[in-house]
């Protein structure tokens, strides 16, 4: 039965995700979809069990009256049916309900509802764009996903079940006093309208904290995700007492927000006290008043003051509750300014995919300044035949990065267009773009996963014997055969660790080389590809890379001229633009940027140091 209400409500929905909202209500209500009905049913188990607690109180008052008036001899007699029928409903009925009301919260909500929130947020930052993710700690994106997910799960159910509950059970209360005598209501409702009073005053100014303490908070774990994520630069530099400054920065933020919440917390409890204690004195004594002029009967007096006593215990619990709960409305609105940023890069309403290509790559008057007024790149053009392979070289900045990065659309041009034969990139699904594009880059870094699952990344569906002979073309089989990790799990099991610390920056770079030879694309990107590797094992590399690139477009960025100075053409860039383009002897002869970087490189800018060294000396 309860595995049954288990698989009431889907976790993982297979609907596309959408962008959230960013009005709280909105953002709540657009994360509930699909929950609705189950939401549905315990708030109406919740009013049930709040009508039938408050009807059991103006019952027992009924009694008590009964047993006074009929006496020993009578009262069963003539109560029977009666206590027969609330027994039922104590023993029976409520209970069942109640059952009902946990099935439903536990089994159903609590655990797939956030998950259902969990899943469709992750994929849906999955489509932002590079920047969002160079914009914002990894450890702050990845807080604000798990507990902004559990927050619109509090936030809901909360108000749908303690807050039907409240309300329901607050105006049955009304009511029942109302019923013994108008009288017996006031104190009741002057009570309430003192508590709704403190709550408006109370509410606002906690959420105000709670939502400076969700920013705090996050900003606290992604400061300590960022030292722990570069471990290695705080040893190497010996910053252990910089980062502790850092991190108690950010926790003492975080502190002094706490601390803001517990005062708030300690006058609103002494006030609400306070109140407490004045409906109780004066609802025994309005009733013991009324009782003895003879306007009410003990039953009267008696169901009164139990409810009395009820609402002093629930008005610290309901406080305590509307504390948590704006809390986490505070989370959830740290929360939605983040997760409901629209991507800068998305794919166009019904974009096609992209199909095979032959790799034609155009860009036409391309201009690109990451959001500033200029810049970076400026007004290129240039075209590479398909099988072409060009190299792209020019001094740091020179925008060479950037050009990939514009072909792969990780960010949208600002003027002018790129195509992949013939069809702007622009206008396809980008997973479908940069399924035609491998990429080697000089940051390599990799999946905390194995060996296996790292090189697979390329073409998941590849065969083991596909894998490993990737491994071998990129020199990588014997150093991933003589792996183990702290598990004992070998070779290509063997797990790489956090961004593959636990390998060589040349192993690495290896691994990422036979996962870009095993997914074969036709467009061939090498972004300083060998540059993490020694002069040895990148002699063996590059003849595997040499036919690697036979039949396929390639564009190859390198500081280091020599290994690209076989190119079909070499494209030389400077400030946004393309200065040069030629061949390697073409471009010597010319004398111009090329030329002078050549020259650095082989010796000139080292043999002139020497020289001035020497006449120094002398």
């Amino acid at each position: 039965m309860l595995r049954w209400f288990e698989s009431r409500l889907a976790p993982f929905p297979d609907a596309p995700p959408t962008q959230p909202p960013t009005s709280l209500y909105a953002f709540c209500r657009h994360y509930t979809r699909g929950a609705e009905p189950w939401l549905l049913l315990m708030a109406i188990t919740t009013a049930l069990i709040a009508i039938a607690e408050v009807s059991l109180y103006a019952y027992v008052g009924d009694v008590v009256d009964r047993m006074n008036s009929l006496g020993a001899a009578n009262f069963l007699s003539s109560e029977g049916p009666r206590l027969a029928w609330m027994a039922a409903l104590i023993l029976l009925g409520l209970p069942l309900i109640v059952w009902l009301n946990s099935t439903v919260q536990h089994q159903t909500l609590l655990g797939n509802f956030p998950m259902r929130i969990r899943w469709n947020v992750h994929r849906y930052l999955l489509r932002q764009s590079m920047g969002y993710f160079q914009d914002e700690f990894a450890g702050r994106i990845a807080t604000k996903l798990m507990q902004t997910s559990l927050a619109v799960r509090e936030t809901v159910v909360k108000l749908l079940d303690i807050g039907n509950y409240v309300v329901v059970y607050f105006g049955g209360t009304l009511v029942v006093a109302a019923s013994a005598d108008w009288r017996l209501m006031l104190p009741f409702a002057g009570w309430l309208c003192c508590y709704a009073l403190l709550m408006r005053w109370f509410v606002p100014r906690m959420g105000k904290i709670s939502q400076q303490q969700a920013d705090a908070r996050s900003t606290m774990t992604g400061r300590i995700v960022d030292s722990y994520t570069n471990i290695a630069t705080v040893k190497l530099f010996s910053h252990s007492q910089r980062e502790q400054a850092y991190a108690r920065e950010a926790m003492d933020g975080f502190l002094q927000t706490v601390y803001r919440q517990m005062r708030l917390g300690t006058i609103v409890h002494g006030v609400l006290y306070t109140l407490d204690m004045m409906l109780l004195a004066a609802v025994g004594g309005l009733g013991i008043w009324l009782w003895l002029d003879g306007q009410v009967s003990v039953g009267a007096v008696a169901v009164s003051s139990a409810l009395a006593l009820r609402l002093l215990g629930m008005s610290h619990w309901i406080m305590w509750e509307l504390s948590a709960l704006f809390e986490n409305i505070g989370t959830v609105h740290d929360g939605i300014s983040s997760i409901s940023l629209p991507p800068t890069v998305d794919d166009a309403p019904g974009a096609p995919a992209l199909p095979r290509v032959a790799g034609d790559v155009r860009f036409q008057d391309v201009a690109f300044h990451y959001g500033k007024g200029g810049g970076v790149i400026e007004h290129l053009d240039l075209h590479i035949k398909p099988g072409e392979k060009i190299g792209v070289v020019g001094r740091s900045g020179a925008g060479k990065s950037t050009l990939v990065n514009l072909l792969l659309r990780f960010h949208d041009v600002e003027a002018g267009r790129i195509t992949v034969d013939g069809v702007d990139v622009a206008s396809v699904q980008q997973d479908s773009l940069r399924a035609q594009i491998g990429v080697v880059t000089q940051d390599t870094s990799l999946l905390h996963r194995s060996v296996r699952e790292n090189i697979l990344y390329g073409r998941p569906d590849a065969s083991d014997a596909e894998m490993i002979e990737a491994a071998r073309q990129a020199n990588a089989d014997g150093f991933i055969a003589e792996l183990v990790d702290a598990k004992g799990r070998r070779s290509y099991d063997a797990q790489v660790g956090e961004r593959g610390v636990k390998l060589s920056g040349g192993q690495r770079q290896r691994i990422a080389i036979a996962r870009v030879l095993l997914k074969n694309a036709p467009i061939l990107v090498l972004d300083e590809a060998t540059s993490a590797l020694d002069s040895e094992v990148e002699a063996v590399i590059q003849e595997n890379l040499y036919r690697l690139m036979q039949g396929k477009t390639v564009i190859a960025i390198a500081h280091r001229l020599s290994t690209i100075a076989a190119m079909d053409r070499l494209v030389v860039m400077d400030s946004g633009h393309i200065v040069e383009q030629g061949t390697h002897e073409e471009l010597l002869a010319s004398g111009g940027l090329y030329a002078q970087l050549w020259q650095r490189q082989s010796g000139g800018f080292l043999e002139l140091n020497i020289e001035e060294t020497e006449a120094s000396e002398a």
